[in-house]
């Protein structure tokens, strides 16, 4: 039931997108656009086959991509333990509340010099840079999560004498699975945006170092080249937990249904 639509909206999008990529070759060309401010999706095109072709990019990608799954794997991991631990802890909770959101309110910009300064400008300035947006965003979504669980639910597992690890496992963990794939759609993306933002401010290699170097000679094309990469990343990273959030909550119809309404 779900293979025809999604083909049918697979086609309109990206009939969307060749509208827009045709819009902006056309007014470049009929010089709606400069060409040195906004270059050409066919330039743009050409320079991006022009690196898989020499090769110079994969050390750069290879490096970009290293940064953001250490980044997503640390934050991920320490977002739901720590949502997990403060949400059946409320003492603890109560008690970390104004730091957390304290913490989460540093612009993450401000962070990234002073993680070049600890960390050098090496991999692990921007994996810190990165776990800082990733933790909080898997934290909070764990913690809402888990404490959505219908109370009844759990009152029940009790009186069949689940233990705390059972509740977890067997209670827990299903009901805050939602909560949680839904913050890793959102914190891969920033884990990305993340490391890419600390190569741009320091690094000797990487996406972002690649996009600070086309800019500082105004090649513009070279920006958007590297832009392009990250974004065609962004897309399959995310397809893959789209595809193992389907593979993990197959059991729930409520899920189901939902993600059906919407896609």
């Amino acid at each position: 039931m779900r293979a025809p639509r999604d083909r049918s909206m697979l086609a309109w999008q990206l009939a969307l997108g060749a509208a827009m990529l045709a819009a902006w070759e056309g007014g470049v060309r009929a010089g709606v656009f400069d060409k040195f401010f906004f270059s050409r999706p066919s330039d743009i095109a050409s320079r991006v086959a022009q690196l898989f072709a020499a090769g110079t990019i994969w050390v750069h990608l290879a490096t970009t991509l290293i940064e953001a799954i250490l980044s997503f794997l640390i934050g991920v991991t320490l977002g739901v333990a720590a949502g997990f631990l403060l949400a059946r802890r409320r003492f603890l909770a109560d008690l970390f509340d104004p730091y957390l959101r304290v913490a989460n309110s540093l612009p993450r910009v401000v962070l990234a010099p002073i993680f070049l300064l600890w960390f050098g400008l090496g991999i692990w300035s921007k994996v810190a840079l990165g776990v800082t947006v990733v933790f909080f965003i898997v934290f909070f979504n764990t913690f809402q999560g888990v404490r959505e669980v219908d109370p009844v639910i759990l009152n029940n597992a009790r009186m069949l004498g689940a233990s705390e690890k059972q509740l977890i496992r067997h209670v827990l963990i299903p009901s805050a699975l939602t909560w949680i794939f839904s913050s890793l759609h959102i914190s891969i993306g920033f884990a990305i945006i993340a490391v890419v933002v600390g190569e741009y401010l320091g690094a000797a290699k990487g996406i972002g170092y690649m996009i600070s170097q086309a800019e500082g000679v105004f090649d513009t094309t070279g920006v958007f080249a590297g832009m392009t990469i990250l974004a065609v990343v962004v897309l399959a990273v995310g397809s893959l937990v789209g595809n193992l959030e389907r593979r993990l909550l197959r059991w729930k119809p409520a899920h189901s249904n939902t993600r059906e309404g919407v896609s």
